[in-house]
């Protein structure tokens, strides 16, 4: 599973996507987590099965799901991105996904 996670400029979303990489490999799970800025998704959404945008830039979805068409895309919930709640991350990322 590839995650994009996009952000203003990464420093919050990189100890996220940290985690989130340190959940995968404690569970087994195959994961490719990646945090980018805004301004790169348009160079590299296709290479990601969902897309999830921090709530630091959340004004940004709909213009994010405009250039990602096909991909999954949903912000990330305030709470959850704060604490860095991984489960409720990956559940979801699951949803997002359909499984």
């Amino acid at each position: 599973m590839k995650i994009l996670l996009c952000c203003a400029n990464g420093l919050s979303t990189s100890i996220l996507m940290q985690k989130m990489r340190k959940w995968g490999k404690e569970k087994g799970i195959e994961l490719e987590v990646t945090a980018k800025p805004s301004s790169d998704i348009e160079n590299v959404y296709k290479d990601y099965d969902c897309i999830l945008v921090g709530p630091q830039i959340a004004y940004q979805l709909e213009e994010i799901k405009g250039i990602a068409v096909g991909k999954p895309v949903d912000k990330i919930n305030p709470a959850d991105y704060g604490l860095g709640n991984v489960e409720n991350i990956m559940k979801q990322v699951h949803k997002l996904l359909d499984k």
